[in-house]
C-alpha cells in the first residue's frame, strides 16, 4: 500500500472505533424485560431460586447462568500485535476485537479484561479469581517468557480451559497447513527438516505440536534474534533450551541448507531469494511475520517457483489466521463444559482443518478471496475464514476429543452436537 492508502485507512479505522456506541461490543439482554412480573422473575423477588439451586450443587451454574458460553479475553498489553509493549489500555481494542471475532464465527460471548500489571503473580491469582465467572480464559497480548508461566500455572489452578491463543492459535493453524504441505509434497512428516525464526510464545508452541504431529524435534533448528539455537549456548531460558540441539549453524541463512520447512515468526524481510534458494525440492514457506513477512510471496516465487507459500496476511493466499481456531476451539469446549484444552483437543482441531481444506469451497467463498475457486492444493492448503463448515468440523472434533480424554465434564450425545452445529453454521450434514 501507498502512503496515501495507508492514511485513509488509518483513518478509517480509527473512525470505526469512535463512532457511536465506542468501541465495538456491548451487553445484550436475553430474556424478557419488559413487565413486572419479568423484572420479578430476572431480580428480585425470584432470582433467589437459581442461587438456590447452584449452592447446593455448583455444577448448576452452567445451567442458569451463561458461564458455559461466555469467555474472558485478557491481557497486560505488554506484545500487542507486532507492536510491544502498549500497556493494558491501548490493548483493549485487540481485545474487544477477538469478543467479535468469538461471537461473529462461534456465537461464543466475550468479555475483554485488561490487566494494569506486569507482576506474574498479580496476574495469575486476578485470572484464578474470575473462575466463578467465566466458562473459558483466552490469555492475549501477553509477552514471552512470562506468558509460558501464566498459562501453566493457571492450568494447575483452574477447572476450565485456559489458552494463551499467540502461542496455541498459531500452532494449530499452521500445523494444520504443515500437515497438507507435508502431503502435497510428498514427504513424512518424521523426516523433514524445519527451521524456524523466532523464539518467542508462537514459535516454542509451534515446534511443540510439529513434533506431537510427528516431526522429529532433532530435524528442528530454532533461531532468536541472537541467531542458532544450539547445545550449549549461553542465557538459553527454559524453553529455548528444550529446543536446542546439536548443529554447526550459527546464522539463520546457514539453517536454509537442506532445509524442507521454513517456519517465521519473527520479524519482516530477514529472508533472502539467495536462502531460499539453499532449500530442498518444493519448498514449505511459512513467512507469518506482520505486517511484513520474513519474504515477500513475490520475492518468493520470484526466486523459485516449486515453493509452497503461507503467510499471516488476508491478501495472500494460505493465510495462517488465528481466527481458524480459537473461536471454534472454545465452542467446542465449551459445549461439554472442558475443565481444560488439551494436546489431544489441539490436534483434533488441527486434523479437522487439515481434513476440511482438502475439501475446498464453493465459489461464493471463492468470491470473498477474489478467487475463481478454492481447491486443494498449493494455493489452498488450510481452509477460508467464511466457510462456514469450520463450526461444524472444528468444534465437533474438539468436542469429541475432551469426551474421550475424560476432560469434558458435560457428555453429550456426538450424533446430536452434530446436527445442533450443523444448523448453527446453516450448513448441509457434513460427512467427516
Amino acid at each position: 500500500m501507498n502512503e496515501k492508502d495507508i492514511e485513509l485507512k488509518r483513518n478509517q479505522a480509527l473512525e470505526y472505533h469512535s463512532s457511536f456506541p465506542k468501541g465495538k461490543i456491548e451487553t445484550k439482554i436475553t430474556k424478557p424485560s419488559e413487565t413486572e412480573e419479568d423484572l420479578s422473575l430476572a431480580y428480585s423477588p425470584w432470582v433467589a431460586e437459581p442461587c438456590k439451586e447452584i449452592h447446593a450443587d455448583v455444577e448448576k451454574v452452567y445451567e442458569y447462568t451463561n458461564k458455559g458460553n461466555l469467555v474472558a479475553v485478557i491481557s497486560n498489553g505488554t506484545a500487542v500485535l507486532g507492536l510491544g509493549d502498549l500497556g493494558p489500555e491501548a490493548s483493549k481494542p485487540v481485545m474487544e476485537g477477538k469478543a467479535v471475532l468469538f461471537k461473529r464465527f462461534a456465537q461464543v460471548d466475550a468479555f475483554d479484561i485488561e490487566i494494569k500489571t506486569t507482576d506474574v503473580d498479580e496476574i495469575i491469582r486476578t485470572i484464578e479469581l474470575l473462575e466463578p465467572t467465566f466458562g473459558g480464559i483466552n490469555l492475549e497480548d501477553i509477552k514471552a517468557p512470562e506468558c509460558f508461566r501464566i498459562e501453566d500455572e493457571l492450568k494447575e489452578k483452574m477447572n476450565i480451559p485456559v489458552f494463551h491463543d499467540d502461542q496455541h492459535g498459531t500452532a494449530i493453524i499452521s500445523g494444520a497447513g504443515l500437515v497438507n504441505a507435508v502431503e502435497i509434497t510428498g514427504r513424512k512428516m518424521a523426516e523433514i527438516k524445519i527451521n524456524i525464526n523466532g523464539a518467542g510464545a508462537s514459535a516454542i508452541s509451534c515446534a511443540r505440536l510439529f513434533v506431537t504431529l510427528g516431526a522429529n524435534p532433532m530435524n528442528i533448528i530454532m533461531c532468536d534474534s541472537k541467531g542458532v539455537i544450539y547445545k550449549g549456548r549461553d542465557g538459553l531460558n527454559k524453553q529455548k533450551e528444550e529446543f536446542a540441539v546439536e548443529t554447526e549453524c550459527r546464522t539463520l541463512a546457514d539453517t536454509f541448507k537442506g532445509g524442507d520447512v521454513f517456519v517465521g515468526l519473527s520479524v519482516g524481510n530477514v529472508v533472502s531469494k539467495e536462502m531460499l534458494l539453499e532449500m530442498n525440492d518444493n519448498p514449505i514457506v511459512f513467512a507469518m511475520a506482520n505486517p511484513d513477512p520474513e519474504i515477500s510471496p513475490e520475492d518468493a516465487f520470484d526466486a523459485r517457483k516449486d515453493i509452497i507459500m503461507a503467510t499471516g496476511r488476508t491478501d495472500y493466499p494460505n493465510q495462517v489466521n488465528n481466527v481458524l481456531g480459537f473461536p471454534f476451539i472454545f465452542r467446542g469446549a465449551l459445549d461439554v463444559a472442558a475443565t481444560n484444552i488439551n494436546e489431544e483437543m489441539k490436534v483434533a482441531a488441527s486434523m479437522a482443518l487439515a481434513k476440511l481444506a482438502k475439501l475446498g469451497a464453493g465459489p461464493e467463498i471463492a468470491k470473498k478471496h477474489k478467487r475463481d475457486k478454492l481447491v486443494f492444493g498449493k494455493d489452498y492448503i488450510v481452509p477460508s475464514p467464511f466457510d462456514p463448515r469450520i463450526l461444524v468440523w472444528e468444534s465437533y472434533a474438539v468436542a469429541k476429543a475432551a469426551i474421550e480424554t475424560g476432560v469434558a465434564r458435560k457428555k453429550i450425545n456426538l450424533d446430536e452436537y452434530k446436527a445442533k452445529l450443523e444448523k448453527m453454521a446453516g450448513v448441509e450434514p457434513q460427512t467427516f
